[in-house]
């Protein structure tokens, strides 16, 4: 079996826009001390996979082929700095509205890649910005870390962090 951390993108891999929807090449935005972690990760022989909800896609703000599009701009921006892309990228584009099984908080996508890779839960991670991301993660017993700076005293976040940073000093 192998050892995964999950990453979610908005917040964690790219700046966030508050309100709105990453549609394009020009609003990615890889947030610094992002490539380093991953690097950081893929050294200590973790598989890297990047779970994401795209509800923009439903919204008509963007297409499938947008997302792909801006996905391999991060994957190639990530060679770039030196450093391995995601091994594997999985994007619900359903409405929250709808809960379907993919979208986080619920597992979907989590079970998707579990199954995929072979991961062994008991030693992998799930780094995200929103409780969501730290709910999902824990219904398929991920250890889980919180990078947010606004958001504290979580009850499914193993680790509270404020920098990428921070990270490296918990996974080992």
């Amino acid at each position: 079996m192998k050892k995964c951390v999950f990453f979610d993108r908005d917040g964690i891999v790219n700046m966030r826009l508050i309100g709105e929807y990453i549609t394009n090449i020009s609003a990615f935005k890889l947030l610094k001390g992002f490539a380093e972690l991953l690097n950081y990760v893929q050294q200590k022989g973790y598989l890297t996979i990047l779970i994401t909800n795209q509800q923009g896609i439903a919204k008509g703000k963007m297409t499938d082929h947008d997302i792909e599009v801006i996905h391999k701009f991060m994957q190639d921006k990530l060679i770039e700095f030196g450093t391995k892309p995601f091994d594997d990228i999985y994007y619900c584009p359903e409405l929250e509205v709808n809960n379907p099984w993919r979208r986080k908080p619920n597992p979907g996508m989590y079970i998707e890649a579990i199954e995929k890779w072979n991961i062994d839960v008991n030693n992998s991670w799930m780094i995200g910005d929103v409780i969501t991301d730290m709910t999902s993660a824990k219904k398929v017993n991920l250890k889980t870390i919180l990078l947010n700076v606004n958001i504290k005293n979580v009850p499914e976040a193993d680790f509270e962090v404020d920098s990428h940073s921070e990270i490296m000093n918990i996974i080992t």
